[in-house]
């Protein structure tokens, strides 16, 4: 198969040595002997923080590792993890990679026939949970299958450290020793927006030798002593990615699962870099807003937002004007200060996968003082493939690919990838194994671009990318970016395939929408009343206007209807990761999709 710009071989970046030998766990000793005494995690403590050296952390994981061998765990075996963000989760992690194991990490969200799916796919028979209502929800999916259920929030971390209390050191070694760098580390199931999730295989050295290659590209975030604060569920491959990159590059690491406390975990920790998916960034920049409007600033927030992309897109330029420059240093002291000061005031760089966050709002954090590094990958590669350098990022692409990774663009668009983060099959599915491999590379399922100076852009899904009857390929990504801008709109959904027009669904944010009415003197809506008004109605098509300017005309939406319905992971609109599931859009709201295209007048 032939590509554009198809490299012939994977080339590490020059200095830079593939680690083909260590395992999670070989990383975790080797941070360790650098400075024992060093803070390695923290975790919460009244309302501070309680630091855990490396070598506390690396005594507690032996202590319930040992626990997991007297419980009969045996090298290759899978074990679950169920809960929310939290130390106790790094902890099981870790323990149960000292002990041979191969973890298979489930949502907090997950339905009971996802649980049962993943728990009988993997072959699951015991795991570590949250709390009791985790442990119910476990029992209730493997039905009357016999299950061992340690629960972190009880006694369950305990128990084990007491369990263990028989195994010697050496016996322990010996089990640790006997996974390799091509053993399996985790079996990471897909969000699964289409079908049955996959499983797929994560080796050690998928996870240690990418963790090293980010340490290679981005030298200036990853580095000892500084902070992160790791809020995004850790059964995604990207807070597990983050959490190995942490501890074998001595990076502090802290969890937070609440995120109604979100600000304050930022305000007391103090992180250098965060991570999330482009939601969490549009919710941050919706809130800055609302809250400025509420005050009756709304104006000079404004202001302060287009100064400050104007500023960041005249350092692209290499030259920022004088008028700019003055006016970006009054905005820093009234407005870009105190947003730096939510995200704990030492914030310097975030970390944005998951999805595309949007030129906009990448320039927009970048003049504020926040460089948002955009980076691209998937289950499958481990997380990241591609990400931005902060010397030299580009706003609006994904980045270059790590050092011992490589992308091609095939003819027809599709990303491809190779290297060392990319995945090694999919768990006993070898028909999903062979398509998704194409003469050595990955399949990634997206479609994107490679500019000149071999950065990736990512313009849609190749199964999303809407074909209209006319034959218009239209990339629905760029038009749903630009309207979820908007404070109200949570998740557009644009429609056309094989139909005469583009056109869109808006579901609107429940969080959003109570403000927004009262700072528009508008009185409070059920999401189904705001759905009718007019009022509401006019804003959502200013804001499709808005979008349709920023495409050609056989582009632009057409027709909309506001939908009165919340998206979420609980009701199956959304994955994980905060994907909306089009499939179930299809299918629930056929009837409407129906009623917008009945007379198909509008070309």
């Amino acid at each position: 198969m032939s590509a554009h710009t198809m490299p012939q071989s994977v080339t590490p970046v020059t200095g830079y040595e593939v680690d083909t030998t260590s395992t999670t766990t070989d990383t975790l000793l080797a941070r360790v002997s650098v400075d024992p005494s060093a803070t390695l995690l923290a975790r919460p403590a009244g309302d501070g923080w309680e630091d855990v050296s490396a070598q506390e952390f690396l005594d507690d994981v032996r202590a319930v590792a040992k626990g997991l061998v007297a419980s009969g765990v045996e090298v290759g075996q899978r074990v679950g993890l169920f809960g929310q963000t939290a130390y106790e989760w790094t902890l099981a992690d870790y323990a149960i990679w000292f002990a041979g194991g191969i973890s298979v990490p489930f949502y907090d969200t997950a339905s009971h026939d996802q649980l049962t799916w993943m728990i009988e796919d993997a072959g699951v028979d015991r795991g570590f949970v949250q709390s009791s209502a985790h442990a119910d929800r476990v029992r209730a999916a493997v039905g009357g299958s016999p299950v061992t259920i340690w629960v972190y929030e009880e006694s369950g971390l305990d128990d084990l450290r007491a369990a263990g209390s028989g195994i010697s050191d050496a016996q322990l070694e010996a089990r640790r020793a006997a996974v390799t760098s091509d053993s399996v580390a985790t079996l990471i199931y897909t969000s699964g927006t289409t079908g049955k999730s996959k499983g797929c295989v994560i080796t050690h050295a998928n996870f240690v030798q990418t963790a090293q290659a980010a340490q290679v590209q981005i030298p200036e975030v990853v580095r000892p002593g500084a902070r992160c604060l790791l809020f995004i569920p850790l059964a995604h491959v990207f807070a597990r990615f983050i959490q190995v990159l942490a501890i074998s590059s001595g990076v502090v690491l802290a969890h937070n699962s609440d995120l109604t406390k979100l600000t304050d975990s930022l305000a007391s920790f103090k992180p250098t870099f965060i991570l999330g998916v482009p939601r969490v960034f549009e919710k941050v920049f919706n809130a800055a807003l609302a809250k400025a409007e509420s005050g009756g600033r709304g104006g000079i927030f404004r202001r302060a937002e287009a100064v400050a992309v104007a500023y960041s897109r005249a350092l692209d330029e290499g030259r920022v004007p004088m008028g700019i420059r003055l006016q970006h240093a009054v905005f820093d002291r009234l407005v870009y200060s105190k947003l730096r000061a939510v995200m704990g005031g030492d914030v310097g760089h975030a970390v944005s996968g998951g999805g595309p966050l949007g030129e906009h709002l990448g320039h927009f954090y970048r003049g504020i003082g926040l460089v948002v590094l955009e980076g691209y990958g998937l289950t499958e590669t481990t997380a990241p493939i591609t990400v931005n350098v902060p010397s030299k990022a580009k706003i609006g692409t994904v980045g270059v690919p790590l050092p011992g990774c490589a992308v091609a663009i095939a003819p027809d668009g599709e990303v491809l990838a190779k290297g060392v983060s990319v995945f090694r099959e999919y768990w006993k599915n070898e028909k999903a194994t062979a398509e998704t491999f194409v003469d050595g590379w990955f399949a990634t399922g997206d479609i994107g671009e490679l500019d000149e100076d071999g950065y990736l852009r990512i313009t849609g899904r190749k199964k999303e990318l809407i074909v209209t009857s006319s034959g218009k390929n239209v990339a629905p990504a760029p038009l749903e970016d630009s309207l979820r801008r908007h404070p109200i709109i949570a998740q557009p959904v644009v429609l056309g395939d094989n139909r005469n027009f583009i056109s869109a669904l808006i579901f609107l944010d429940p969080e959003m929408l109570p403000g927004w009415l009262e700072n528009k003197g508008l009185p409070a809506m059920t999401l189904k009343e705001a759905a009718s008004d007019e009022r509401v109605r006019d804003a959502v098509a200013r804001a499709v206007e808005r979008t349709n300017s920023t495409v050609s005309k056989a582009e632009g939406i057409k027709e909309f209807r506001i939908v009165p319905v919340e998206l979420t992971e609980q009701n199956g609109y959304l994955s994980a990761k905060q994907s909306v599931k089009r499939h179930l859009i299809d299918r629930d709201f056929a009837e409407l999709i129906d009623e917008i295209y009945a007379g198909q007048p509008v070309r």
